[in-house]
């Protein structure tokens, strides 16, 4: 059976590995540690397709350790062992480099299992993970490597890729590949910054492709067939997920209306209808808030209309919703005020109700007439009057400050008039 391209290509020196320049670059700690044949317990955190199982494989081989490879999701803790079986016999001798893709599949037990070993030195951890390793490694691992994030490839980094695999490929097969610029730009565009995925698309293509003396030539055409949705990374479980989501709402925040589009365009194109609807209604509760009251009820029959209708006519009144948001006055005084109550709250920094706004038929207030203490705003000028209602220790409290867009200094000045401020 022949060997996929991606492994086939795949890079064995740290120079032809195309991207994270954050860490391999020859200046970088990262580097000089591996380039001396220092290894050390390590987690490599990023998507699938950028280099990890690559870099991974170059370090065993600086180091002179032994390599082995497990994958979280098919792996026992009988697996483990059986490696752990192997430290200083025949062939070990340098020691033992642990290969452990997406580690966060294996259970506390089974990552604990590793701890002694790693502890000790005898075994050296490179795990991978696609998800945030603070949330799926246990502390006891994490405390014992070093995180490296492994960053998307962008387009430049895939179409070296790309340049790198078809250079391999004619030198081994001994024949010439016309790849059109287009065609190369769909390619490296449209794999979103996972080289593998580009490559296996790229190998469908070579063997798809029409041989003419002793050319292989690549339309756009042909890429665009291998490369539909390549692009969407969106997980509902991934960072990636939140990242767009948070974008998507700081362009809100920050009233760039294009950006949103941009954003909401992305989380839409990776299934991510119920996710957008959900974020624009807390959107026009948290940033829009009480500088344009109206923007809930509204934003909210955008989310009705698109989740009765669902994609593809989704994305009009979604569309609708993101560029109201963004470019609606903005105000976050409700958070603040709710956050500042919540945090007296929290910390007890409040009495007993007044007695004059609790129940009447509480137990206290049993033997009073309620209109003796209560004052009923509804029968005084304007539906009101002085009285107190904050509890004792907190009665001058302040949580609300308008904010300084015209609605709600149009309602602080009419409450300034009326309690005569």
């Amino acid at each position: 059976m022949s060997m996929p391209l991606a492994a086939a290509i795949r890079p064995k020196e740290l120079s032809d590995v195309c991207g994270q320049k954050h860490l391999l670059s020859e200046d970088s700690v990262f580097r000089r540690a591996i380039e001396n044949g220092v290894a050390h317990n390590m987690i490599f955190f990023g998507p699938s397709g950028v280099g990890k199982t690559t870099v991974a494989s170059i370090i065993a081989k600086k180091t002179g350790k032994k390599l082995f490879k497990l994958n979280g999701t098919q792996s026992s803790t009988s697996d483990i062992k059986d490696i752990i079986s192997q430290v200083n016999t025949f062939g070990t001798e340098n020691g033992i480099l642990l290969y452990l893709d997406e580690i966060q599949y294996l259970n506390k037990k089974q990552q604990q299992s590793l701890l002694e070993v790693i502890e000790d030195g005898s075994v050296t951890l490179i795990a991978s993970t696609t998800e945030n390793p603070y949330f799926s490694i246990f502390n006891a691992i994490l405390s014992r490597c070093t995180v490296f994030e492994f960053k998307p490839l962008s387009a430049e980094d895939v179409k070296e890729g790309i340049a790198n695999a078809i250079t391999n490929y004619s030198k081994e097969n001994n024949i010439s590949v016309d790849i059109s610029a287009q065609a190369l730009k769909t390619l490296s565009y449209g794999c979103g910054g996972d080289m593998r995925k580009c490559f296996n698309a790229l190998e469908l293509l070579l063997a798809a492709a029409q041989k003419t003396d002793n050319v292989l030539k690549i339309t756009d055409a042909m890429a665009k067939q291998v490369t539909q949705r390549s692009s969407n990374r969106f997980d509902n479980s991934s960072d990636v997920h939140y990242n767009l989501l948070s974008a998507l709402q700081k362009s809100i925040r920050g009233s760039d209306e294009n950006a949103a589009l941009h954003y909401l365009a992305r989380i839409l194109e990776g299934d991510g209808l119920i996710s957008a609807v959900r974020r624009l209604q807390i959107i026009a509760c948290e940033d829009i808030g009480l500088a344009y009251p109206q923007a809930v009820s509204i934003v909210k029959s955008c989310c009705d209309i698109a989740l009765q209708t669902g994609m593809p006519e989704a994305r009009i009144p979604l569309a609708h919703a993101v560029i109201l948001l963004a470019t609606a006055p903005k105000s976050n005084s409700n958070e603040v005020a709710i956050d500042l109550a919540l945090a007296d709250v929290k910390s007890g920094n409040f009495s007993d109700v007044p007695a004059h706004l609790k129940d009447s038929a509480s137990f206290e207030n049993r033997n009073l007439s309620d209109d003796k203490n209560y004052l009923y705003p509804h029968i005084y000028p304007n539906h009101w009057v002085k009285q107190q209602y904050l509890p004792d220790v907190i009665k001058d409290k302040v949580y609300y400050q308008h904010g300084e867009n015209k609605t709600e200094q149009a309602a602080k000045a009419y409450w300034d008039k009326i309690k005569n401020k």
